[in-house]
């Protein structure tokens, strides 16, 4: 499985490395509008909004308040204006109790109809691209250009494209706490950037081959026609899962649509620099996968995916299994020898010495290679003024940084057991942890 695991990174690898930026496309030619779901963001909001109607004057800016407890909803409606002199391109769109704050996907679904109710009269659905950025998110300036490039949405047939993310926060360490605090925040968002613009770079590039590249929670582009196209009667493209974003795709590729990926541009968030807000987001998304499990048979089944694409989606969504299979089957070996090795060391000693140490040294190889590469690819393609040594660095990092999977899974594999489906919210680093709580379990 290790030496499998070895070729399949070699395989993925190859594309990333050998990718060429393309010829941009004619933003013009569409109409754009920024979906920004905002659940308590006062602090972040009013930036995003200022940020997204400079940069990006033609689109429309839907902020979608998913009931705040704190002062957002406040923020984006001022910044909308006095009535006299209202900003035609700034829109508010207000959700409240019992039926706010059910998750992202209502939220989401909530501008949707807004924008189709807004639109319908007399707009272009096929030209009509929905962006879905985060609270905090900053799409670069070039996004538009390369998301219309004649591969993406110059394609009539591509119903959404996902682009590269950045934390915007690497290389800055948290403000405050001791320094050895300061040294594992900045480590943790170092590795949570270098894993999106590496190995899910990779991933993403490769399934081009497949035909099912997925979609992500942030700088995320859907053509309105294919949205209208999977929304049912019930006028909900996004479905509720805690994975909204992997499941839409699933829905668009299974209904005909292609998607697309580029990196050559991007959008920065915010990196967490704390483990236990880490844990919880990486859980909520290994339950969202595992949540997903119920489209297998309509990937397997869908005429519009390859059987190598269906494959690998099947594969995709087996992940968070095989980690809490690999829990419990991998340390066992180790388990044994360990007690082998307090019965009868001597025993243990004339094995290891009689030529077992290539075994485990090549087993531990084979285990640790395919993370430790991501080190100097990153290293080189994304931080080239940094020394080598830096790359390796980054990689061992990576190689630990892996492992915290194992314990989102399990926790994931808890919550589902227990019935806790809800949506939790993610907090901010600057937010207390004393802030009321976010979740509400449906």
């Amino acid at each position: 499985m290790s030496a499998a695991f070895v070729l399949y990174v070699c395989a993925i690898i190859v594309p990333y490395l050998r990718h060429r930026p393309t010829w941009p496309g004619d933003p013009s030619q569409f109409e754009w509008h920024f979906f920004v779901p905002c659940r308590d963001e006062e602090i972040v909001i009013a930036n995003t909004i200022r940020y997204l109607r400079t940069r990006f004057r033609a689109a429309h800016v839907w902020v979608i308040d998913d009931h705040s407890d704190d002062r957002t909803l406040e923020v984006a409606l001022r910044m909308q204006g006095p009535p006299h002199r209202r900003d035609d391109h700034l829109h508010v769109v207000q959700r409240r109790r019992p039926h706010a704050r059910t998750g992202k996907s209502d939220a989401l679904n909530a501008a949707y109809r807004a924008l189709r109710a807004r639109i319908e009269p007399h707009g272009n659905a096929e030209n009509t691209i929905v962006v879905v950025v985060d609270a905090d998110g900053r799409p670069a300036g070039n996004c538009l250009y390369v998301c219309t490039a004649a591969h993406l949405f110059g394609d009539p047939a591509v119903g959404a494209v996902q682009i590269d993310v950045r934390m915007s926060n690497r290389g800055v360490a948290p403000p405050g706490g001791t320094k050895l605090r300061r040294l594992f925040g900045g480590a943790l968002v170092r590795m949570q950037d270098l894993e999106f613009r590496t190995a899910i770079a990779a991933i993403q590039m490769s399934r081009g081959h497949t035909g099912t590249i997925a979609m992500g929670g942030n700088g995320q582009f859907t053509r309105l026609s294919a949205l209208d196209s999977i929304a049912g009667p019930e006028r909900q493209p996004w479905r509720g899962s805690l994975l909204e974003d992997f499941e839409l795709g699933v829905h668009l590729l299974t209904a005909g649509w292609k998607t697309g990926f580029s990196v050559d541009t991007h959008v920065d968030q915010e990196g967490l620099y704390s483990m236990r807000r880490f844990l919880a987001q990486r859980t909520r998304w290994s339950q969202g996968t595992m949540q997903c499990a119920r489209y297998a048979r309509r990937i397997w089944t869908s005429p519009h995916l390859s059987t190598f694409g269906a494959a690998e989606m099947l594969y995709y969504l087996a992940q968070p299994w095989m980690q809490l299979l690999g829990s419990v089957v991998y340390p066992i070996p180790f388990v044994l020898l360990a007690v082998q090795a307090i019965t009868d060391p001597s025993a243990v000693w004339a094995w290891y010495t009689g030529g077992a140490w290539k075994y485990l040294l090549l087993y531990g190889v084979a285990g640790l290679l395919p993370f430790l590469v991501w080190g100097p690819v990153y290293r080189k393609h994304c931080e080239p003024r940094s020394g080598p040594l830096r790359g390796i660095v980054y990689g061992l990092g990576y190689a630990c940084y892996i492992y915290t999977f194992y314990v989102t899974v399990w926790r994931a594999l808890f919550r589902l057991a227990r019935g806790r489906n809800g949506w939790a919210k993610t907090r901010r680093n600057t937010e207390s942890t004393q802030s009321k709580a976010v979740a509400l379990d449906r």
